[in-house]
């Protein structure tokens, strides 16, 4: 096998042009290693993209939140501009493992893993997340629900590296939360993970809403007919009756293994009420 240490992106989509499928990238490796220590992926090349400076940044350019792909789990769990205009995207970050995990796992590896239960990937769905691709041949943007073609699955071509993802922040008398369930502890993979972001006008009636979740067989996806049952719903004294949005999250859940998908519609309509009540708490001066 072939280690290729890049300093810069026009190296590694050299590389990436070079060794096609035959390469993969390496950046915090919290994936790519125990994979190839185990022999599931055994690359001819490895391209390691860790030492790009230019892909480490967390920025606001043009009212949109860009993030590098080699930002960090850590960071985006600490940054005081994650935690401003992401708030979800902060609390999925945290969720990820113990604290060494978070330290070296990259927010790009963790969207080109495409796992079912990444507890970023919900987060970035409810920001509208955009991925920023780049090739030899040029520059493509893709939206992550597109992105995301399946479990480990992706429309990430071979010649491509994910440069930079570009998120929707809050805007006026919205909130978001992200809240998951594991076997054991927050360290576990979830069982199930659930974004939402929500806004309300001044007179209480929700004018928008974003629910999506992770779990399951399924990649992380939004779930349109529950933020469908949730938009127009209108405050009652401070609080939002989220009974038609839970059935319709439950009824979406997974069919596939059968103990699970069961666990999975017991849970999402309690963990849509409670994140709805935390979201609805933090959003000031709407009416009741």
């Amino acid at each position: 096998m072939r280690f290729c240490r890049v300093r810069s992106v026009a190296e590694a989509v050299d590389e990436l042009s070079r060794w096609g499928t035959e390469g993969r990238i390496l950046a915090g490796g919290t994936d790519v290693m125990p994979q190839y220590l185990r022999g599931e992926q055994p690359p001819a090349a490895l391209i390691d993209i860790s030492g790009i400076d230019g892909l480490q940044g967390v920025s606001e350019v043009g009212g949109v939140t860009s993030i590098g792909t080699l930002v960090t789990l850590r960071r985006l769990a600490t940054a005081s501009l994650v935690a401003m205009r992401h708030p979800a995207l902060a609390q999925a970050a945290a969720a990820v493992g113990a604290w060494q995990t978070q330290t070296v796992a990259t927010l790009g590896g963790n969207i080109c893993s495409a796992a079912a239960t990444a507890d970023t990937l919900p987060a970035l769905l409810v920001a509208d997340a955009q991925l920023m691709l780049v090739s030899k041949s040029g520059r493509r943007r893709i939206g992550l629900e597109e992105f995301l073609e399946g479990p480990g699955a992706t429309a990430l071509r071979p010649t491509e590296l994910l440069r930079a993802i570009e998120a929707e922040p809050l805007g006026e008398r919205s909130a978001e939360g992200y809240v998951k369930v594991g076997h054991r502890s927050a360290m576990d993979l979830a069982v199930v993970g659930l974004a939402l972001r929500l806004s309300v006008t001044p007179t209480g009636v929700v004018n928008d809403a974003r629910i999506a979740v992770c779990g399951g067989t399924r990649p992380p996806h939004r779930v349109p007919s529950a933020e469908a049952a949730v938009v127009g719903t209108q405050l009652v004294d401070g609080r939002l009756d989220c009974t038609d949005a839970g059935a319709e999250l439950a009824s979406a859940a997974a069919p596939e293994r059968a103990r699970a998908a069961e666990y999975r519609r017991r849970v999402l309509p309690r963990l849509l009420s409670r994140l709805a009540e935390r979201c609805v708490a933090g959003i000031s001066g709407v009416g009741s």
